[in-house]
């Protein structure tokens, strides 16, 4: 599960993103928000005073990587990494990821025309997410 609290012009939304193998049905996401909504409504004092709006969602198809599981499981699939640094004058790179560890991973990337292999440094990632190839 994930969480974030965002303003997004003037309102403010609580976004919990579910998930469990073989994925997550709407039905179930609108069981959890009727939960997480009475769980909410009945603490005193109130955590989240300002009005705010509840979305239950799966994360979907591009879903973001952050923990070390989440590397694992889409090893050897298409990803979107966004860097802090440039590694070969570019910020971000969409390939498939062939090899991983504690320090690094490795993307299968088209760089004009030519497949290489690029290896990034895991310090070096601002952002991962499954990608859909096109």
């Amino acid at each position: 599960m994930d969480v974030e609290f965002v303003r997004e012009g003037k309102s403010w939304y609580l976004r919990l993103y579910i998930d469990k193998p073989g994925g997550i049905t709407i039905d179930e996401c609108a069981l959890v928000s009727d939960e997480v909504s009475e769980q909410l409504d009945g603490l005193d004092p109130d955590p989240i005073p300002q009005a705010y709006f509840l979305e239950v969602s799966s994360p979907g198809a591009e879903r973001p990587l952050k923990k070390a599981a989440d590397y694992e499981r889409a090893l050897n699939h298409y990803v979107h990494i966004s860097l802090y640094q440039k590694i070969a004058g570019e910020k971000a790179y969409e390939g498939t990821m062939i090899a991983l560890n504690d320090d690094e991973l490795t993307l299968k990337v088209n760089l004009k025309g030519r497949i290489k292999d690029l290896v990034i440094p895991r310090t070096n990632i601002a952002k991962a997410r499954l990608a859909i190839k096109f």
